[in-house]
């Protein structure tokens, strides 16, 4: 039974309004090919309009709404909004997986981690009451001092296609709890669940204007949002490319930036490994979200003397992949998102194999799909350090392989990356562990796993892979800004200059 795929229009101050030119976007199911509805495409106009609403949302009633209300007040929302996210579940897990690809079983998760990470981010508001004023000690008995943690403002937030509503979420929760209010704008290649989040909003009664969602292209939607002035902070989720000109834009303002950039990740595989339990980790570290995934562990580098059957066992378990409509039962692997970054990755792989690599297993489209961006999963050997597959962010199911013979070069490849999101290690040696860990340059580090995340701990990387941090504690701080009082409490005069002589 088809899924109908809801007819929105742009969210701008608790209201859905239709853009300022009218222009719409089509929404293509990529496991199919089929045009399956469409998004409103918002230009600077309707950001303008947004901002406005944003801004006039954080003021009201002196902020006593919103900016400078509880936490506890704010909380309540956040968590209104989980419960209903929670009752959708089922429903929003089928539309992000008709929307982005994702196996349903995986789209589910996300929407559990939905739900989740709005529910931490309200126990965070709650406590946030009795941590934003903080005194400081100083050595002057004759001040005393305090820090207050204020919302930053007007915040533009800017999510990607592979966790349609999760990223959004990462961003939407904390800027809220911090006291912000937002204009969240979602790629164009998908966001339903987006739009569906507002009529969550518009459900639990969320105050008009403190989230704004606007749908449309980058150029058209985003870059105004980015470049206008009354947009405090921008944080943004995608490849390093368009992170490099946000940044610009920002840099104009001197507006604060949150990126969470791109990344070529290792998974180094030591030669005391469990050969089946080391290949899944191996295998979900780059094949989950069918590859699409910037902190994917895309760079295997594997023990020299365990890699003809570490190869061997990797085939094996590709090979039980079930690729398919995401809404099969059971399905493990589904499309590439858009057939531009089908085509995108499929020139990868004729690149690696033009370069003089090995296409071990998979780089093609499966025999029993023949419609959809449906690329089978794919391990390339014989890589050099020099070739693209190596150096370049892929964003599909591609795992490029190198062996190592001593740790110190497992580390050294580990580290040949402009990039530093994540990384991996697996081996039973837990002080050998410990030493990669430590050696490792990266923000977020699995060890004997990859890509477990948590609401709770810090995500973000280092290098071309961005800098800040979103989720746990780290997350809030993102929205906040830090005011230091000092205040004079002696009777005394200061007595630095001397006193006019009295008439």
């Amino acid at each position: 039974m088809a899924i109908p795929i809801p007819s929105r229009q742009l969210f701008i101050d608790g209201e859905w309004r239709e853009p300022v030119h009218k222009n719409r976007i089509p929404i293509i199911n990529p496991s199919t090919e089929e045009n399956i509805g469409d998004i409103p495409a918002a230009t600077a106009e309707d950001v303008e309009i947004a901002v406005e609403a944003a801004r006039r949302a954080l003021v009201r009633n002196g902020g006593k709404d919103w900016a400078n209300a509880t936490g506890a007040h704010r909380a309540k929302y956040l968590r209104a909004i989980a419960a209903k996210i929670t009752e959708k579940k089922s429903y929003l897990a089928k539309l992000e997986a008709i929307d982005c690809g994702k196996p349903l079983e995986e789209a589910a998760w996300d929407i559990d981690d939905v739900a989740g990470c709005f529910e931490y981010f309200a126990d965070l508001a709650e406590a946030f009451d009795s941590k934003k004023k903080t005194p400081v000690s100083v050595p002057m008995d004759t001040f005393k001092c305090y820090v207050l943690k204020e919302p930053l403002g007007v915040v533009g937030l800017i999510t990607p296609w592979n966790y349609p509503m999760l990223m959004a979420t990462w961003k939407v929760a904390p800027a809220l709890a911090a006291g912000c209010t937002a204009i969240l704008k979602p790629s164009e290649l998908a966001s339903i669940t987006c739009l569906e989040l507002a009529e969550v909003c518009r459900d639990v009664g969320l105050p008009s204007g403190v989230l704004n969602i606007l749908t449309g292209y980058g150029p058209e939607a985003g870059a105004p949002l980015v470049s206008h002035p009354d947009v405090d902070k921008i944080a943004f989720t995608g490849s390093s490319a368009t992170g490099s000109k946000i940044m610009t834009a920002a840099a104009s303002l001197v507006k604060p930036v949150t990126l969470e950039l791109g990344g070529k990740s290792p998974i180094v595989v030591f030669e005391d490994v469990d050969l089946d339990k080391a290949a899944e980790w191996a295998l979900f570290g780059c094949f989950w979200t069918n590859g699409q995934i910037c902190s994917a562990t895309s760079r295997l580098i594997v023990h020299e003397s365990i890699a003809e059957a570490f190869l061997e066992k990797l085939v094996k378990w590709c090979k039980n992949i079930k690729i398919s409509d995401p809404l099969e039962e059971g399905c493990r692997l589904g499309p590439i998102v858009s057939s531009g970054q089908y085509e995108k990755v499929l020139r990868f792989i004729s690149t690696a194999k033009d370069e003089g690599a090995t296409i071990l297993c998979g780089g093609v489209r499966p025999q029993h799909l023949k419609k959809g961006f449906y690329v089978e999963p794919t391990i390339i050997t014989d890589v050099k350090t020099s070739m693209q597959i190596w150096r370049e962010e892929v964003f599909g199911p591609v795992l490029c392989v190198k062996t190592f013979s001593s740790e110190e070069e497992a580390i050294e490849l580990a580290n040949d990356t402009h990039y530093g999101l994540g990384a991996a290690v697996l081996s039973q040696d837990h002080e050998r562990c410990e030493r990669l860990t430590k050696a490792f340059q990266a923000g977020i580090v699995w060890v004997n796993c990859s890509q477990p995340c948590f609401s709770q701990a810090p995500w973000g990387g280092k290098k071309r892979s961005g800098f800040g941090r979103e989720l746990g504690e780290w997350g809030l701080d993102n929205y906040l800004n830090v005011k230091q009082v000092t205040e004079y409490v002696s009777d005394d005069s200061w007595g630095w200059y001397k006193p006019p002589t009295k008439p």
